[in-house]
C-alpha cells in the first residue's frame, strides 16, 4: 500500500494553533509553502512533547557540534498570527521523529498519521525505538532550520500554557463554572 507524502523541504510556515476556546480547544500542526496549506490534528500533550524534545535536540547538537546557525532558548514567537485559513484536517497525528540532518543544517520533523493497532501488533513500539519503519497510511515530513524551530517552540509552548488554569490541588483543568475536585472528595463549597 502506498504511503501519502504532505513534504515540505523549505516551508513558509510551521507552526502548531487551535480551533475553539480553552477546555473545548483543537489543536493542530500546519504548515505553508505557497498555496499549500497541510494541517494535522493533534493532541495537546503531543504539542508540548514536540516543542520540548525540539529544544532538547537543538541543546544537543549545540553541545556536540558548538554550531553557530543553532540560536539559544526564547520564551517570545516571532510568528503569533492565527492558523491559515482553510484549516482542513489530512489526518490525526499518531507517531512522530525529530532528527539533525547535519548535511543540510535542518530539523526534520516526521509526523505519522494515527494506525488502528491490532492485538497482534503489539511489538510495532518496539520497532519504532530499534529504527524501522512506522506503519501509517499518511507522513508529514517537514523540515525547518533551527532559529524556526526556536520559534516553534516558543510558541508551541505559549500555547499550551495558555489553556485553562490548574486546579492548585488535583492539577486537573478548572472550567468556568469550577469543578468537582477529587481531592476533596467530591466536596465543592458554594463561593458566597
Amino acid at each position: 500500500m502506498a504511503i501519502l507524502v504532505h513534504r515540505y523541504d523549505e516551508p513558509d510556515r510551521f507552526v502548531a494553533g487551535t480551533v475553539g476556546q480553552p477546555g473545548e480547544r483543537a489543536f493542530f500542526l500546519q504548515a505553508r509553502a505557497g498555496n499549500r496549506i497541510t494541517s494535522v490534528a493533534c493532541e495537546k500533550q503531543q504539542v508540548s512533547v514536540l516543542a520540548e524534545h525540539l529544544d532538547r535536540v537543538l541543546d544537543e547538537v549545540v553541545r556536540r557540534s558548538s554550531a553557530s546557525a543553532v540560536p539559544p532558548s526564547t520564551t517570545r514567537a516571532r510568528d503569533t498570527d492565527p492558523l491559515d485559513a482553510p484549516i482542513t484536517e489530512e489526518f490525526r497525528v499518531g507517531t512522530m521523529t525529530i532528527a539533525w540532518d547535519p548535511s543540510i543544517d535542518r530539523v526534520v520533523i516526521e509526523l505519522f498519521s494515527n494506525v488502528d493497532a491490532d492485538e497482534d501488533d503489539a511489538d510495532d513500539a518496539a520497532a519504532v525505538e530499534e529504527g524501522e519503519e512506522v506503519s501509517a497510511d499518511e507522513v508529514f515530513v517537514v523540515k525547518i532550520t533551527a532559529a524556526y524551530a526556536r520559534d516553534f517552540v516558543a510558541r508551541a509552548n505559549a500555547l499550551v500554557s495558555a489553556g485553562r488554569p490548574p486546579c492548585p490541588f488535583c492539577l486537573q483543568p478548572l472550567d468556568p463554572e469550577g469543578h468537582i475536585c477529587p481531592r476533596a472528595n467530591g466536596y465543592r463549597r458554594p463561593l458566597f
